[in-house]
């Protein structure tokens, strides 16, 4: 047996960094990877969100209404959007997802504090996702209060008392008992979508190479559009079983509600999942092997599901970080298939993220297209 041998170790030692040299993808991964867990952690994430897209609307634009506005526009949970004095069209809002709250300020709201009637006060909040919220309106009724008042001076002093003038009413619209199956279970659909469908098509082509049979695939009489379409068409398929699977583990375990249509679903989960798959093609075509497949996968994977809205509130985010997500597929997906489960959305509340789904798919194929490799080179 021989002894241990320094010169011998510092031999391998030395091979092996030669071979990370000559690997730069892998290498640049196993830098890259950490570097963007530590951006995304530090600074995107926030779990209590500010600045929530509000939309206001006043039926009685007198002077408490304004008050309660500006301080509203001050706050830093607050960000008014929207002002109208139509509740249908602030309703409108919520319901596809373009603001977080509507506060309604109902009419003779400044005559009834005068009177000491104490009028209600309307808040509604979209509630698809709790922790978003719960912040946001723990805050609201103290913020309302110290904003009016300053108003209530001189002869209106006794309407000033510790207690608010008036009664706040919030009502959490889409998942009233706040219940985080409701949110979870919806947005698990993209994210094993997404791990599944990009992880099974980055392999595929890599695959093909490590193995040796990539030069049968080349000298098959097809053009690159029908060897994508043949890679990637039996995992359509294999998609729909996944989501089959999870609406039902959803419907009958979790008691998740299914407000909308299966049908218009169904179309927007046939973008997403080409989407997906689309972009682990296009790895395939990069990737060397298959580790440097699944650590593309990894790196394409993270960001997705912490820059998506997926675990942490969209809306809480710095606006670097809202725009790297809004480019993600899962961003938009994830607030199709919640509108359409939990606020019964038709095509014209969610159209506004299906536009980005198709152009997205298209480059992504257009991408593979594009890097496919008719040479072994």
């Amino acid at each position: 047996m021989k002894h241990f041998s320094l010169a011998r170790a510092f031999a391998v030692l030395v091979k092996e960094f030669i071979q990370m040299g000559r690997d730069p993808l892998t290498f640049a991964m196993i830098v890259g990877i950490p570097l963007v867990q530590l951006v995304l952690f530090g600074y995107a994430i926030n779990l209590n969100p500010k600045n929530l897209p509000t939309a206001i609307s006043i039926d009685d634009p007198g002077t408490f209404a304004r008050s309660l506005t500006a301080a509203l526009h001050n706050s830093g949970y607050f960000d008014i959007v929207e002002e109208t004095n139509s509740p249908a069209e602030a309703r409108r809002l919520l319901s596809e997802g373009r603001v977080s709250f509507v506060i309604e300020v109902p009419v003779n709201f400044t005559r009834d504090i005068i009177r000491g009637e104490k009028p209600q006060l309307l808040v509604e909040a979209d509630a698809t996702d709790p922790s978003a919220s719960s912040y946001a309106l723990a805050a609201f009724s103290e913020l309302a209060s110290a904003a009016l008042r300053d108003d209530l001076v001189g002869s209106l002093a006794v309407r000033a008392p510790k207690a608010p003038p008036f009664e706040l009413v919030v009502h959490r619209l889409y998942n009233p008992e706040s219940v985080t199956q409701y949110n979870v279970v919806p947005g698990l659909l993209g994210v094993i979508l997404t791990m599944t469908m990009v992880l099974i098509t980055s392999l595929a082509v890599t695959r093909e190479r490590e193995r040796g049979t990539y030069e049968n695939l080349l000298a098959m009489p097809a053009t690159p559009l029908e060897i994508m379409f043949g890679k990637i068409a039996p995992y359509v398929a294999v998609g729909y079983v996944q989501v089959t699977l999870i609406l039902l583990a959803g419907l009958y375990i979790f008691g998740v509600p299914m407000l909308g249509s299966l049908t218009l679903l169904s179309v927007a989960l046939a973008l997403f999942i080409i989407a997906n798959l689309a972009v682990g093609y296009t790895f395939s075509t990069v990737a060397e092997n298959q580790l440097q497949a699944m650590q593309m996968t990894f790196f394409f994977f993270l960001p997705s599901i912490l820059l998506s809205g997926f675990m942490f509130p969209f809306d809480g985010m710095p606006v670097w970080a809202q725009w790297i997500g809004d480019v993600l597929p899962l961003t938009h997906f994830l607030r199709i298939v919640r509108g359409i489960m939990l606020k019964a959305n038709g095509w014209a509340e969610i159209w506004p993220n299906m536009w980005p789904l198709i152009i997205f798919m298209s480059a992504a194929c257009g991408i593979a297209l594009m890097r496919f490799r008719r040479t072994l080179d």
